[in-house]
């Protein structure tokens, strides 16, 4: 089969940005909630949770250093494959990835030198306010970057100058560009996102330890700090999803049609739960709940709801994989949703950390907000087709001029054998840090307060 220069670069970006998307999102929401142990460690001196800091600082290492690699990448990508883009509009998407690297990367990579090593070498308070920053800068790096890829699905803040190929985009607000109408609510949307892979990596890691019945009280206290802090971010990401997806309606029509599969301008759109786009018959099939999309778009249930036979052939994104990649996120999302209020329930009546299947269920569930985070991307991406930046360019015409499809076909090989040797090396890492667990536990778990709260209880929970 035979592929041309600009799907063969579509391919080569969207493997290398799949493969890199693997390592920001943990270290988001690890970061995050290494920010509230570290902080119950300085406040109640117990050092259990001090314990619990320096063994997740250690895998949280390993996965930053493989992140930031992968990502360097990804830059290069836009001056060797996509060099119409970047000269078109490199002057405002350039903006937010030099801010990122200025305010965010520097602020990240600064302290993280005093969070590995710095712990008996500066004040607990000190240290604290360290993995703060790294939080935090694991965050604005997240924002940088989703305002640089929200820019180009709603592009805001800028006029065109030139005519034909001297034609460019350039700034005439930045902070048009910076709040563009779709930046907010992605940034929190991926943030969010972000904290439930850190939950449910924490909680699966926990859930293996008291199935092996080794670090118990370090396990338990671990799974129930992620357990409050994912349920808490999942209930957050239905809200934030449903006012993305009106976000979407409003200024990406074509895009939430193929999300729904709606061929067809439709009064009482419906929402479906599964469902099967066909092409040919330009019908969705599936299970559906009649008038649901109207009523959730504009609270409604007898509005009319945009299909795709409003927009140009030619103008219309791929329906099938956006169709199915969109339901896989929400079914995913409600999972996480049922499976931590399970886990609640059962804590509260003290069972939980007796019941091996729900512990075997949060074993394997850590790689559900992985393709989560990836299904949500590939729908955002394929959902925005044919345009690179929405309404503007699209991606037929931002691929470089001067490269060849056997380069680029040769690239994918290279890259995709050194990511896949890289993955095993990342997995051979996480794995000898998370099977030698935390250091001395056992001597602390007897020292510490939340030890003797464990002895107390007679379950155990």
């Amino acid at each position: 089969m035979d592929f041309d220069v600009v799907t063969l670069s579509r391919i080569q970006f969207a493997l290398t940005t799949i493969f890199h998307f693997l390592f920001p999102p943990l270290s988001i929401g690890l970061a995050a909630i290494m920010v509230i142990m570290e902080s119950i460690y300085v406040k109640t001196k117990d050092p259990l949770y001090e314990k619990m800091s320096k063994f997740w600082v250690k895998v949280f290492a390993a996965n930053f250093s493989v992140g930031v690699a992968t990502g360097i990448v990804l830059e290069f990508e836009f001056g060797t494959n996509w060099a119409t883009y970047s000269r078109y509009v490199g002057d405002i998407f350039g903006s937010p990835l030099a801010a990122e690297g200025i305010f965010a990367f520097f602020l990240e990579s600064g302290f993280l030198a005093i969070l590995l090593f710095g712990w008996d070498k500066v004040k607990p308070g000190t240290h604290l306010f360290s993995t703060i920053m790294v939080s935090l800068g694991s965050i604005f790096s997240a924002f940088w970057i989703v305002v640089a890829n929200s820019w180009m699905q709603t592009p805001a803040g800028f006029h065109i100058v030139g005519e034909g190929l001297n034609a460019r985009a350039e700034i005439v607000d930045f902070w048009a560009v910076v709040f563009n109408p779709s930046s907010m609510i992605r940034f929190f949307h991926t943030v969010t996102a972000s904290f439930i892979v850190g939950g449910f990596f924490v909680m699966s890691i926990s859930a293996y330890y008291i199935l092996k019945n080794k670090h118990l009280i370090f396990a338990k206290k671990s799974f129930l700090i992620a357990l409050i802090f994912s349920f808490i971010a999942s209930i957050a990401q239905l809200i934030q999803g449903d006012l993305h997806s009106k976000n979407v309606a409003e200024y990406q029509p074509a895009k939430l049609a193929a999300y729904e599969g709606l061929y067809k301008t439709t009064e009482h759109a419906p929402l479906f739960i599964f469902g099967y786009p066909d092409s040919k018959t330009q019908e969705t099939y599936g299970i559906k709940i009649p008038g649901m999309l109207s009523l959730l778009i504009y609270a409604e249930a007898s509005k009319t709801v945009k299909g795709l036979d409003q927009f140009k052939p030619d103008e219309r994104p791929p329906v099938w994989i956006s169709f199915q990649m969109y339901h896989l996120m929400i079914v995913f999302g409600t999972y996480f949703i049922l499976i931590t209020m399970i886990a609640l329930f059962l804590y509260w009546r003290k069972k939980l950390f007796s019941n091996r299947f729900i512990l075997k269920i949060f074993v394997v569930s850590v790689l559900f907000p992985y393709i989560a985070c990836e299904a949500g991307w590939i729908a955002t991406e394929v959902g925005r087709q044919p345009w690179i930046v929405y309404g503007l360019l699209k991606t037929s015409d931002a691929v470089s001029k001067a490269i060849s499809s056997g380069a680029v076909l040769s690239s994918i090989i290279m890259f995709s054998v050194i990511y896949i040797l890289l993955f095993f090396v990342w997995l051979y890492v996480m794995d000898k840090k998370i099977k030698g667990g935390p250091e001395d536990t056992e001597r602390v778990e007897l020292l510490s307060a939340a030890g003797e709260e464990y002895f107390k209880d007679e379950k155990g929970d």
